[in-house]
């Protein structure tokens, strides 16, 4: 069956250009469309640090969006070194170029205990870098862990300062990028949650 023929059958022999998308594109588009994929990352982003802090308590500090390192898995206790290095009880003699960074990290139920003991440490003249929850909330005992044994004297005056705890040396890839982590646990006061 032959359908007869009607206006849009038939075109002009002049015409150009058929359809729209075989337009010029316009300048600027690709600009347009990276800036709205920029914009969608940083909400997701923002919303993503965000849903940290909110929903599993994990503090982050924001200096240009630098979350703090959370430890790669709980770290397994390592034999304690032998007691030869004096602990530093002044954190201002500590010389700066050892660029000695300190995370806390709550291995307890108490709810933000790592910021209690971050700001009395920060108070007693400590830099503390990080402070988050830990992989564990069923950390018996309070240790400083070191993964540089020239770092020893630091940890055992971290010890000092708390009143409580061990130190314990690791191998550097345990927290990468993070000299001295303190992990609270059990043994430390105020870890028991009240109730």
């Amino acid at each position: 069956m032959a359908y007869p023929k009607d206006r849009f059958d038939e075109l002009p022999d002049d015409l150009q250009r058929i359809g729209a998308h075989r337009g010029p594109a316009r300048r600027g588009r690709g600009w347009i469309a990276f800036a709205w994929a920029a914009l969608a990352s940083l909400v997701l982003i923002l919303g993503g640090i965000i849903g940290l802090r909110t929903f599993m308590g994990i503090e982050v500090d924001i200096p240009f969006l630098s979350a703090a390192p959370a430890p790669t898995s709980s770290p397994a206790p390592a034999p304690t070194s032998s007691p030869t290095a004096e602990p530093v009880l002044d954190p201002s003699s500590i010389d700066p170029a050892r660029a000695i960074t300190t995370s806390i990290y709550n291995g307890t139920t108490a709810a933000e205990l790592q910021n209690t003991v971050g700001d009395a440490l920060a108070a007693a003249g400590w830099t503390i870098d990080a402070r988050a929850r830990a992989s564990t909330s069923d950390v018996a005992v309070t240790t400083v862990y070191y993964s540089d044994p020239a770092n020893e004297d630091v940890a055992r005056g971290l010890v000092v300062a708390l009143g409580i705890g061990e130190i314990s040396l690791i191998p550097a890839e345990t927290f990468p990028g993070n000299p001295l982590n303190i992990v609270i646990g059990a043994d430390y006061p105020g870890a028991t949650p009240a109730g």
